[in-house]
């Protein structure tokens, strides 16, 4: 509370206080992120919780979400169970908004920008906000409005109950415990709920510094080292030098889409080249066809492939050379030239230096 409030008369600082409404009895991932999302707005920061079905109760709050049958931004009034509601994210994601999604669309840009004190028009905040719907709260809303994650209903061969929505479900009292309608004073499902929702939000935010602070700079990397690179060596673009190793696959497709972006044309790289985890090696990496292929637009030559050491050295004379791993589309910690993740040795690579790397993919252009 700050110093101005304390001297508020009680009855003015409770009137300043905001409310939220939402259902009471069993909840779920969706309100419950909700409410968290909410209060970590400036207005709503400090918000009192109301749960309840009862109309003139929640007539009472500043904002309602999960209840109450309908959906009007202007009145604040967050609910997606009634006839006739489609409203979804756009942007490209056609999934049905629950009370999370509807929340996060009007609200999320603002939780970005005090997060990760930006701007609210600087772009980064709304790339964050794309990539935290896609890659966080397009699930909960999924999962609360029974859209299924297969389209041809295809049977799973595991039960997975550890994402969040089953969670959060998982705090609600059990058949044999104390509900509600139980409790004088609500307080056991409050508390609950007051649990689920930090829950939700813990990992909501978690995510977000994610984002913000790890992939977010890959992405600037990413641009800044298209530019080094073809003002260094490579002016047609087609070989990315990396000077440290970054996530960069899902960058690099996003932004050739992007026409925004200046340097970076979509199926233009073709190899990219960047140091190993220990920075004594040095790698080459075909980019794939898309993020998640196998194949790639163009795998390094077939005549170098299951050669090491001084044998690819004489084979492509190229000094010192390591490894070319023989199968042609995944590598791991071998030298990769197939753009899947790593995933066996660790000793194995491509060249002993940087400049031996780069004459690679040189030379692989050329092949």
């Amino acid at each position: 509370m700050s110093t101005a409030d304390a001297v508020l008369p009680e009855a003015k600082r409770q009137k300043m206080i905001k409310t939220i409404g939402t259902h009471n009895g069993t909840f779920h991932c969706d309100e419950a992120l909700a409410v968290f999302l909410l209060r970590q707005t400036n207005i709503y920061r400090d918000a009192a919780l109301k749960r309840t079905r009862n109309p003139a109760v929640l007539a009472t709050c500043d904002i309602v979400v999960d209840v109450g049958a309908v959906y009007d931004e202007s009145k604040l009034l967050f609910d997606h169970h009634q006839r006739g509601f489609t409203e979804v994210f756009g942007h490209g994601f056609e999934t049905k908004l629950s009370s999370a999604g509807l929340v996060y669309k009007h609200f999320g840009k603002e939780v970005i920008a005090t997060r990760t004190q930006l701007p609210l028009d600087d772009p980064k905040v709304n790339t964050l906000w794309l990539k935290m719907y896609k890659e966080f709260i397009e699930a909960v809303d999924g999962i609360d409005n029974g859209v299924s994650q297969y389209p041809n209903d295809v049977k799973p061969k595991y039960r997975s109950r550890t994402d969040l929505s089953s969670r959060v479900g998982s705090l609600n009292p059990w058949w044999n415990q104390p509900t509600d309608a139980q409790s004088v004073d609500h307080s056991f499902l409050k508390a609950r709920f007051e649990k689920a929702s930090q829950l939700t939000g813990t990992e909501f935010l978690g995510k977000l510094d994610y984002y913000a602070n790890a992939w977010l700079p890959a992405r600037d990397l990413l641009v800044s080292s298209v530019a080094n690179s073809r003002a260094q060596f490579d002016p047609t673009g087609k070989i990315i030098l990396f000077e440290q190793f970054l996530p960069w696959k899902e960058h690099l497709f996003e932004l050739e889409a992007d026409d925004r972006v200046p340097d970076v044309e979509p199926n233009q790289a073709i190899y990219v080249v960047y140091p190993d985890e220990t920075a004594n090696n040095w790698r080459v990496q075909a980019v794939p066809v898309s993020s998640e292929s196998f194949e790639s637009r163009k795998a390094l030559p077939e005549a170098w492939r299951g050669l090491r050491d001084d044998e690819l050295s004489k084979a492509s004379g190229i000094e010192g050379g390591i490894f070319i791993h023989a199968s042609g589309f995944i590598g791991g910690r071998f030298f990769l030239f197939d753009g899947t993740s790593f995933c066996a040795q660790r000793r194995a690579t491509g060249n002993k230096t940087k400049e031996g790397a780069l004459k690679i993919a040189q030379a692989s252009l050329a092949v």
